[in-house]
């Protein structure tokens, strides 16, 4: 069974290295898909009102706070990891836990959120639509509700689909992040190369296109329905 990978189709067909690499991979893609989802959830509760309050500032704090946004995207994901095994040297338990991952993966997945919510937010100028909420005595959690958050949908469904890719498919953070007992689906396919398994890296490949397209298409799904329709409504 080894041999046939280096052999091609001659040296025959076989599932084995398939329902293998499913049986170890259980754990690493529960763990993925936590982490992205997770990655999501935490974007979508700081990324959103961090565009809103972007959008409200004019000159160079805008401009200041963009740049310390899209600094992790400059930064080479190695030293990021460094960086936060540095900051948080002392705290044991927090860098051996799963929220230590997700800090690093937040790291990185926050600026496509702020970016895309951003970006939907300037298509359409919503301070005429707050203040006529505002003069039908409106609160603001009203007015962020009801006139803010669906301008962001169309950006929100864009980040989301970044957020998750780039989430299931880290590998650079999540390297020096984890532990062996939080494996994801990239550091365990980093692993069966390393150690020269080929058939179970192949196998492990296969997985994680398996896991990351039905995403890719639902959440493509998601914004044709509601995202499209309202860009062109505006």
């Amino acid at each position: 069974l080894e041999t046939a990978v280096f052999t091609g189709l001659q040296g025959g067909l076989t599932l084995h290295w398939a329902t293998t690499a499913i049986y170890d991979c259980i754990p690493s893609i529960g763990l993925s898909m936590l982490l992205a989802v997770s990655s999501l959830l935490v974007d979508l509760l700081i990324g959103v009102p961090c565009a809103y309050a972007l959008i409200r500032l004019e000159g160079w704090p805008r401009q200041f706070i963009d740049r310390i946004l899209i600094l992790p995207l400059a930064v080479p994901g190695l030293t990021l990891a460094l960086a936060l095994v540095r900051s948080y040297d002392g705290w044991i338990s927090f860098r051996q836990s799963i929220g230590f991952i997700l800090c690093g993966h937040v790291l990185v997945t926050l600026p496509l959120m702020c970016a895309a919510v951003r970006s939907a937010l300037l298509v359409n100028d919503l301070r005429p639509l707050e203040e006529a909420a505002a003069s039908l005595s409106a609160s603001f959690s009203r007015r962020f509700r009801d006139v803010v958050l669906p301008a962001c949908l169309p950006g929100m469904l864009a980040g989301g689909l970044q957020v998750i890719t780039v989430s299931l498919g880290e590998f650079n953070l999540t390297w020096l992040l984890h532990t062996p007992d939080h494996l994801t689906l990239p550091t365990m396919l980093a692993d069966a190369y390393s150690n020269q398994r080929i058939e179970l890296a192949t196998a492990f490949t296969g997985l994680f296109f398996m896991l990351i397209l039905p995403v890719l298409l639902l959440m493509q799904r998601l914004i044709a329905r509601y995202a499209l329709p309202m860009e062109m409504s505006s």
